[in-house]
């Protein structure tokens, strides 16, 4: 299978399987597309690394024909999908895809399976997964692209997701942060 087959298999089973398990979770009421994070910018950056696929295979079509670089980024996409689908399970009801700003019943501090190595395995994995995506293109400018924005966008989250958290758990959640890193790169 070609890596243009893979990238776009890879999109149709990270979202389908982010679907199934958002709804699985949290019923079919509570899911859109913007639960799923799933944005303008998102689709267009799926969309530029497309352009440089296509723009890079018509100008310069040795660059893509780095196997083992492909390879790489297959195995990234696998273990991306594979860590953000087990926070996903291991949180249950306590995982959303949108911050809550109110603590609920239903929110409890998850502090055991991949979160006791990482306290954000869901970005830690999507930051993987999209890098990998772009990786298995073989895409230098998308690559960095997205290392870039994805880094940037949970450099942002995270200091504020972690601000409600201290709120909600308190002295548990300030411990659990002090023996347990975020999961993204120079993101204390």
């Amino acid at each position: 299978m070609n890596p243009l087959s893979q990238f776009l298999l890879a999109i149709l089973f990270f979202h389908s399987s982010e679907y199934i398990l958002a709804v699985a979770i949290h019923g079919i009421s509570n899911v859109s597309l913007e639960s799923l994070l799933i944005s303008k910018e998102y689709v267009l950056a799926m969309v530029f690394s497309l352009v440089e696929y296509f723009f890079e295979v018509l100008l310069f079509p040795g660059l893509k024909e780095h196997l083992r670089v492909s390879n790489l980024g297959l195995a990234m996409v696998f273990i991306g999908e594979i860590v953000r689908k087990l926070a996903i399970v291991t949180a249950g009801r306590s995982f959303t895809h949108l911050i809550k700003v109110y603590h609920e019943d239903d929110h409890k501090l998850v502090t055991n399976g991949v979160y006791r190595f990482v306290r954000h395995p869901s970005y830690c994995g999507f930051l993987i997964w999209s890098v990998g995506t772009q990786i298995m293109l073989c895409n230098p400018i998308s690559t960095i692209g997205f290392a870039v924005v994805v880094w940037r966008f949970f450099a942002k989250r995270i200091p504020y997701e972690e601000y409600l958290l201290r709120k909600f758990f308190g002295a548990d959640y300030e411990e659990y942060a002090r023996r347990v890193p975020s999961g993204i790169p120079f993101v204390k």
